[in-house]
């Protein structure tokens, strides 16, 4: 079994300068999400460096790189409408409803980009659940620095991918969706709580 360390964007750009990160991005592959390729290759290393969102590097015990994960803080909206009230007790800790627009408003970790290299023994070396848990472990790192403890994500509405984010290991929940005019797709909101 591989050994993987989790490296974040910035300190290897301080380690191997900016056009070394371009060659190890230059050989991720995502055929299964043309969107996240597109993120790793384009704009990974400048919106990390404008401290937009930040992208960890997963990297096996042969300095290949295995996955991704690109994490951000974001203002969020929750609506209050069709969340159970184990979720809205949760939701409490961290914000107050806004009686007028009947939802929460919290400031939340945000998963932006998450995926595996295809490139390399085509994305079956770390699982699925192993990369979740790299995020978590980086995110809890955070949360007893800054406090929050609300973390979430927005995945295309498929099926497995549902699956995979809801179960047991993973642990989010459905609070919304949204449409996107610009791709055309529909967007399941998920979250859950440290």
């Amino acid at each position: 079994m591989n050994a993987y360390t989790t490296v974040n964007i910035l300190d290897m750009i301080k380690g191997i300068g900016e056009d070394g990160v371009k060659l190890v991005l230059s050989d991720f592959s995502c055929p299964k999400n043309a969107e996240i390729e597109n993120f790793v290759k384009k704009n990974a290393i400048e919106f990390a460096k404008k401290k937009m969102s930040v992208t960890h590097l997963v990297m096996d015990d042969q300095g290949d790189l295995a996955a991704i994960f690109t994490l951000a803080h974001k203002a969020l909206e929750i609506g209050n409408i069709g969340i159970s009230e184990s979720t809205k007790k949760k939701i409490r800790r961290y914000t107050q409803l806004n009686e007028a627009t009947n939802s929460y408003m919290v400031s939340a970790f945000l998963i932006a980009q998450f995926g595996k290299n295809y490139s390399e023994h085509d994305g079956d070396t770390l699982s699925g659940n192993d990369l979740m848990e790299s995020a978590m472990e980086v995110l809890k790192a955070v949360q007893y620095d800054v406090g929050g403890g609300i973390v979430y994500l927005e995945c295309e509405d498929k099926p497995q991918l549902l699956k995979f984010y809801q179960n047991d290991n993973n642990c989010f929940r459905i609070f919304g969706e949204r449409y996107s005019d610009i791709d055309k797709t529909k967007y399941i909101q998920l979250l859950r709580f440290f």
